[in-house]
């Protein structure tokens, strides 16, 4: 299957060899979409640690409900957060529902910088539409996610892409909390194996870590989608 969002990665923090290189250190920025189910990082956590070779890595995070990048930006906490020099990659999880196109393009651009300037690697997480904020479509949030890719040249973790492809896949299966807003665990799983696809440019099917809540079969299905949607593609 083609990828539905191509990305050109940066360095693996990984060896050929398959020993890791240095230890991974990752900042997540973003709202409860980020820190729903126990975090993302302790998910990404879990899927790096059961890996073969395992790839350790420590995470950190400032995340906050109903937040977005504009209102993220007018709080001290993010940016301390990034400033503190301590991040090898930091996680942008903008709620482009929750805001207007134009603030995200503003916003997102101060974010990279400010991270850029820090010497750690942006990678912005592309989240998923909901019914409450229907005024977006999951397309005009992957483009926008697109033109934000092409302009600052920087990676994105195209999640809501790999939900849209799910649920086209299989109808039944429910990736939305009974809210119908943030996720289900298997929405956090996928998002998670999302991640790991982006930020290593390793298949995450490789990896034993399976939450509670997700059978084997969804487990496997889940995890070759994640590759199939973020895996790296030549230049």
């Amino acid at each position: 299957m083609k990828p539905l969002f191509p990305i050109a990665l940066a360095v693996a923090l990984v060896t050929a060899a398959g020993a890791q290189a240095v230890p991974a250190r990752i900042l997540f920025i973003g709202n409860s979409l980020t820190f729903w189910n126990g975090g993302l990082w302790t998910h990404l956590e879990q899927m790096a640690g059961r890996d073969t070779p395992a790839v350790a890595i420590t995470t950190g995070r400032s995340v906050f409900p109903g937040a977005f990048f504009k209102s993220l930006w007018e709080r001290r906490e993010p940016r301390d957060a990034i400033r503190t020099r301590r991040y090898d990659i930091v996680v942008l999880q903008e709620d482009l529902p929750e805001t207007k196109v134009a603030e995200f393009r503003d916003h997102v651009r101060r974010f990279v910088a400010e991270v850029r300037q820090s010497g750690a690697r942006p990678v912005l997480l592309m989240a998923w539409a909901y019914p409450r904020l229907g005024w977006i479509t999951m397309a005009q949030i992957a483009e926008a996610h697109r033109e934000a890719a092409a302009e600052l040249k920087v990676d994105v973790a195209p999640a809501g892409l790999a939900w849209q492809r799910a649920m086209e896949l299989r109808p039944s299966l429910n990736l939305y909390a009974p809210d119908r807003e943030h996720p289900s665990i298997a929405g956090t799983y996928l998002t998670t194996a999302v991640l790991y696809a982006t930020l290593f440019g390793k298949d995450p099917s490789s990896s034993q870590y399976q939450p509670n809540g997700i059978g084997d079969e969804e487990g496997v299905f889940l995890r070759r989608l994640a590759w199939e949607t973020a895996r790296p593609t030549p230049d």
